[in-house]
C-alpha cells in the first residue's frame, strides 16, 4: 500500500514562492502570476490578492459616491413621506441632512424604521440617528477599511479640502476593489479609459467623467459650474436617478443609460445628434 503525502495547500505554495524574497512590488506580482500559471492559484484568488495590493494605493476619492448621487433623508420629512423612498432605493443606511447635504446630522439605519410601525406616536427620527464619521478624500482605502472594522461602521461621509461634503463611501465600495465587479459587455478594456469610441459612431462614457474632459473630447459646451461630472448633469436633467435603458437628449447629445444600480449611475452610451434632426432637448425615453 502506497502512502500518500498530505496535500499541500495553495497558501503553503505561496509561502515557498515568497521565500525568494522579492525586492519590490513588481517582483511580488511576477511571483504571484507565476504561481497562477503553475496552477497553484486560481484566477479568483489571484484577482483578490491583486485587489488587496491595489487597495493600499487607492484613495477614497477613487471609489466614493459623488455628492450629486447621494441618497439622503431630510430631518424635516415625516416617516410616511420618506419610507417609500427608503424602500425604493433599498439601501441599509441613509445620511440624514438638516436643510442641505452640507449639514449631515446623522445616519439612519433602515432597520430602525421598524420601530415606526411598532409605535408611530412615540417614534422620533432624531433618537434613531447614529453618529457621522467624516473622512478626507485623500484617505487611503486600506486605512479606511481598518477604521471601518475598529469603529464597527459601514458608511462614512467624505469631505473636500474646504470642509464641504464631497460624497460618501461604504465598506461595500472598498470591498468591491478586492473581490472585483461582475464584468459584462459594457465594461471597458482599459481601467483608465473614461470615454471610448465604438465602431458604430457611439461613445461609451463613464458617469464619473468630468464635464470638462467630455467637452474637450466630444466638442460639447456643457457648463461645469453646477456639476463636475457628466453623470451629475444627466441625473439633474432626469430629475432622479435613471434606470437602465432610459435615455435623454441634452444640447445635441443623446444619453442612454447602459449601466446603473439603485445607488448610482455607472455607464452611458452617448450619440451625437446630427444638425437638422428634431429632438426635444429634455425628452425622456425608456427602452
Amino acid at each position: 500500500m502506497n502512502e500518500t503525502s498530505p496535500k499541500i495547500g495553495w497558501f503553503e505554495h505561496i509561502s515557498t514562492l515568497l521565500s525568494r524574497k522579492p525586492e519590490d512590488r513588481e517582483q511580488l506580482l511576477a511571483l504571484l502570476h507565476s504561481a497562477y500559471e503553475r496552477n497553484l492559484l486560481d484566477a479568483d484568488a489571484l484577482a483578490m490578492i491583486e485587489g488587496v495590493m491595489q487597495v493600499s494605493e487607492m484613495q477614497v476619492r477613487d471609489v466614493m459616491i459623488p455628492r450629486s448621487q447621494m441618497d439622503t433623508i431630510d430631518i424635516s420629512e415625516k416617516p410616511e413621506g420618506f419610507i417609500p423612498f427608503v424602500m425604493e432605493t433599498a439601501h441599509s443606511r441613509f445620511p440624514v441632512t438638516d436643510g442641505s447635504k452640507d449639514q449631515i446630522i446623522g445616519v439612519l439605519l433602515a432597520k430602525d424604521l421598524l420601530r415606526y410601525y411598532a409605535s408611530r406616536e412615540e417614534f422620533n427620527i432624531r433618537d434613531m440617528l447614529r453618529p457621522v464619521i467624516y473622512i478626507p478624500e485623500s484617505k487611503k482605502l486600506n486605512i479606511l477599511l481598518k477604521d471601518f472594522r475598529s469603529n464597527r461602521s459601514h458608511i462614512a461621509i467624505v469631505v473636500d479640502e474646504y470642509g464641504g461634503v464631497a460624497g460618501l463611501v461604504t465598506i461595500e465600495d472598498v470591498l468591491e476593489q478586492i473581490v472585483g465587479d461582475i464584468e459584462d459587455e459594457f465594461d471597458f478594456d482599459e481601467d483608465d479609459a473614461y470615454i471610448v469610441a465604438d465602431t458604430d459612431g457611439h461613445y461609451r462614457v463613464r458617469a464619473i467623467t468630468e464635464i470638462s474632459s467630455f467637452n474637450e473630447t466630444l466638442g460639447a459646451t456643457f457648463s461645469d459650474k453646477e456639476f463636475d461630472t457628466i453623470g451629475g448633469l444627466v441625473i439633474n436633467k432626469f430629475g432622479r436617478l435613471p434606470k437602465n435603458g432610459e435615455s435623454i437628449t441634452i444640447e445635441g447629445f443623446n444619453f442612454t443609460v447602459t449601466r446603473a444600480d439603485s445607488r448610482r449611475l455607472h455607464l452611458l452610451k452617448v450619440e451625437r445628434i446630427e444638425p437638422g434632426v428634431v429632438e426635444d432637448a429634455d425628452s425622456h425615453d425608456s427602452v
